[in-house]
């Protein structure tokens, strides 16, 4: 309908430059994230969403010549349990949230929830 580029759908950027980032193993660039992404957006685009997402605390950054490099402060699993705290900070009812969010749990997720927290005392 009228923009010839598709747009990409609401943080489908901002997950792609994690996972390059998780990819590389190393602190990279804007120049060198833009490199490795699908699409090819501009430089300036690549290098605000970094600096949104170090702002967000999401990547750490050093300098690299006139620029930064940046690199993800966490794994993967260590990115979502982040991400559902900041949802849970969010709410005003933990007890309700955490209630729904166990019931839609599956049954093998419910199990290893309750290894994980351990023997009723």
């Amino acid at each position: 309908m009228g923009s010839r580029s598709a747009r990409r759908a609401n943080g489908a950027l901002e997950n792609e430059v994690i996972a390059v980032l998780h990819g590389a193993g190393r602190a990279l660039t804007p120049g060198e994230v833009a490199g490795l992404l699908t699409a090819a957006p501009a430089h300036t685009t690549v290098a605000t969403t970094l600096a949104r997402l170090h702002t967000r605390g999401v990547l750490e950054r050093t300098p690299h010549g006139r620029s930064y490099a940046y690199a993800p402060v966490t794994d993967e699993p260590g990115l979502t349990a982040r991400q559902m705290h900041r949802v849970m900070e969010g709410g005003s009812d933990r007890a309700s949230v955490l209630t729904r969010f166990v019931d839609e749990l599956s049954d093998d997720d419910e199990d290893l929830l309750r290894r994980l927290l351990g023997p009723e005392g």
